[in-house]
């Protein structure tokens, strides 16, 4: 292969610098066209009061190779380190998380042995937009955001990867029927877009009983699509019920970059032992090779990685009396794995990879019709620290001012005035509603929390009611 194709590549904390050394000398050996350029992320960084974890000069490779090979890295503990993971993978809008989920039996122990199956998650939105506050002595909050957009983008990716990969169905876990708006949103995406791929099966689950399915009989699956927060700790899920979370390689996609890694951490109690496993990391170099349109590289470290398994040659951390035959450390495991390039295992099912084929061009994002908003009313929530909503009804509701009226009250989400219930237990954050009769105008709305304010009444936050094309865009409270 004459023309090389460039990474970046970060060595990482902890046991990242040797199982990176390892996974690039078994990459070396099976002829992987790689221009490597190397830079510094994670611990040392940010303790030199770089609190991202990484320099400016790192973002400019990232920006030329715009593929990202990453081993583990330490955050420091103690506030003010920001998630370099989460950073990287929203700054270049890396939007998808793939994490293939197999399980190797006989030759790893598993409860399911012929599990194989791909999470699909979403990577920059949901509760993970990490937009948290503290609203009273007693609350706090985090805002959950589901985009249109967003959601768009990683069901259609899973479509796409399932056509790719000659997957037979995807499935979507959410949980609409709490989260009627946001997890609704994203359903309602998954149903628009998986109409549109009528070659592929599709189904539907509701994330808890899904999780239980997917726990009990993964079988039933084959590529699941999730918003952040389940696909995050459900992939976990699964790589452990495949055999090892320590098995399990990434890939974070983008329109325009793509980072690969393991999904464990740093692990810095195994640094420099030579016990650490490289598998997680090199799978996700697999990953990275099928990416870069290396298939037949990839296929070739792949299978070998499985003939390696499969002849019982395993770290410690996979290591079982009776199943395997010798226990090695990192060194020696690359090295095994380098000395069966090109052969194939005899029991576990050897892997191909396609090209992919050439991109389309990028088709601008098709206008949307306007959509008319009206104002209908806004919500106040509010510092009471008597818990007695009867008492705030009466100091609150003689507030609302022209054409606006106090509808209810409620606290953390129960209905608790009018006719509340004396058992329903009540914190010192209460949301005050108040909905217009007619039009209403911002500035009828900001008045109202401007008078409630001047009431010496704590407001923590205010949010605004609407109807979009008629529809209203804010939901009841329970009991209401």
């Amino acid at each position: 292969m004459s023309t090389k194709t460039p990474i970046t590549v970060a060595h990482g904390d902890g046991i990242g610098p040797e199982i990176m050394n390892a996974t690039l000398q078994i990459l070396e050996a099976a002829g992987a066209a790689l221009e490597i350029e190397t830079i510094e992320i994670g611990e040392k960084v940010y303790l030199r009061g770089n609190s991202a974890g990484i320099d400016p000069s790192s973002w400019d490779s990232l920006l030329r190779t715009k593929v990202f090979l990453k081993a583990p890295i330490t955050t420091p503990q103690g506030g003010g380190f920001k998630s370099l993971n989460v950073t990287t993978r929203k700054t270049l809008g890396q939007y998808a998380n793939v994490r293939p989920c197999v399980s190797y039996h006989p030759f790893i122990d598993t409860k399911h042995p012929n599990m194989d199956v791909v999470i699909v998650r979403e990577n920059e939105e949901d509760l993970y937009a990490g937009i948290e506050y503290q609203m009273t002595p007693e609350v706090m909050s985090c805002i959950k955001l589901i985009s249109r957009p967003g959601s768009e983008k990683i069901v259609r990716y899973a479509f796409e990867y399932a056509r790719l990969h000659n997957r037979r169905k995807v499935t979507c876990f959410m949980k609409d029927n709490i989260m009627k708006m946001t997890d609704g949103l994203f359903h309602k995406v998954f149903d628009e877009i998986g109409a549109q791929y009528p070659d592929i099966e599709k189904e539907v689950w509701i994330v808890d009983i899904g999780a239980a399915k997917m726990a009990d009989t993964p079988t039933a699956f084959d590529v699941i699509v999730m918003p952040n927060l389940y696909g995050d700790i459900l992939s976990d899920v699964a790589a452990q019920i495949a055999g090892s979370v320590g098995l399990a390689g990434s890939a974070n996609i983008g329109e325009s970059c793509a980072m690969f890694e393991a999904i464990h951490g740093s692990a810095p109690r195994r640094a420099g032992q030579n016990l650490a496993n490289p598998s997680g990391l090199l799978l996700g170099a697999v990953l990275m090779l099928v990416h870069i349109n290396q298939p037949e590289v990839a296929a070739k470290v792949h299978n070998a990685w499985l003939r390696t398994i499969e002849d019982g040659v395993h770290t410690y951390d996979v290591y079982t009396e009776g199943v395997s035959t010798v226990k090695v450390g990192t060194k020696e495991f690359a090295a095994a794995v380098i000395e069966r390039l090109g052969q194939k295992p005899n029991i576990l099912k050897a892997v191909t990879y396609a090209h992919r084929p050439a991109a389309a061009p990028v088709a601008a994002r098709a206008e949307r019709p306007a959509v008319a908003m009206e104002l209908k009313g806004i919500d106040v929530f509010v510092y009471w620290p008597s818990r007695n909503p009867n008492t705030l009804a009466e100091a609150v509701g003689k507030l609302a001012g022209e054409g606006l009226s106090l509808q209810m009250i409620d606290n953390r989400g129960v209905k608790v005035w009018p006719a509340g219930r004396a058992e329903t237990f009540c914190t010192d954050s209460f949301r005050c509603r108040y909905v217009a009769q007619g039009l209403t105008d911002m500035a009828k709305l900001l008045d109202v929390a401007r008078r409630i304010s001047d009431a010496g009444i704590d407001i923590a936050v205010t949010e605004t009611l609407r109807n979009f094309d008629g529809q209203a865009g804010f939901t009841l409270a329970q009991g209401q």
